[in-house]
């Protein structure tokens, strides 16, 4: 499929901001099972809880993105962190990043992000994942920045808490419009690329969407509005 980011770089002075999901978008698989088998190899977690992520990380690939599972790896998540330090955080999500995800990005959705940047367009990655992990993930690819799950910490340490909501659903959508609006970009300038049923209201929110590896109940009602569609692989 060709980019549905067209048009030359130089005439374009709009600003714009491009939102990407990460799991099966950006990358195939789960981000946080990844992050869950770095955090085993430091005995931040056992073998049960690795075979969890495990089991949770092929039935993702296989069938998509289910709420009710999602939000079980993610309570584990939070567990696994608590007691350490930011430090430690950013130290794993980079060797997850340099050891794992680097090799599980897909070239066509990251060729996206790249021509956007290339138009001068902002990138922001937005995902359920830790917001520390998304961060790294952005740094690491040279996008503007990421917006991911709080964790809240207290003198650099993780209590396990939220500091807000999941990133999920409808509040990436307002995550999503709080960052147009701090910035001056308006909406309806602005893309986004997911794979899940539940970003709809992302999708919607803004002018232009692509779907990416949809998952059946996105790829129905993507079909039924004629949204532009990218099957990128490995």
């Amino acid at each position: 499929m060709s980019s549905p980011v067209t048009g030359d770089p130089r005439d374009d002075h709009t600003p714009v901001i491009a939102f990407f999901d990460v799991d099966n978008t950006l990358m195939r698989g789960a981000s946080i099972y990844h992050l869950g088998r770095a955090a085993w190899r430091r005995g931040f977690v056992g073998w049960r809880d690795i075979l969890r992520f495990g089991w949770h990380q092929a039935r993702f690939i296989a069938v998509g993105e289910n709420q009710k599972h999602q939000l079980t790896v993610r309570d584990r998540a939070l567990e696994l962190v608590a007691g350490h330090t930011e430090a430690e955080l950013a130290l794993l999500a980079a060797e997850t990043y340099d050891d794992r995800v680097v090799h599980l990005l897909l070239p066509d959705t990251v060729a996206l992000a790249q021509r956007h940047l290339a138009r001068g367009h902002e990138v922001w990655l937005i995902t359920a994942t830790p917001e520390g992990f998304a961060t790294i993930m952005a740094e690491r690819l040279g996008l503007t920045g990421a917006i991911g799950s709080r964790i809240e910490s207290v003198d650099g340490v993780f209590t396990g808490r939220l500091l807000g909501p999941v990133m999920h659903g409808a509040h990436k959508a307002d995550a999503a419009a709080a960052l147009a609006a701090e910035k001056g970009v308006r909406l309806a300038d602005c893309w986004a690329y997911s794979d899940s049923r539940n970003d709809i209201p992302l999708l919607e929110l803004v002018g232009h969407r692509t779907v990416v590896n949809p998952d059946a109940a996105l790829e129905r009602y993507a079909r039924a509005r004629g949204w532009p569609m990218l099957h990128a692989r490995p």
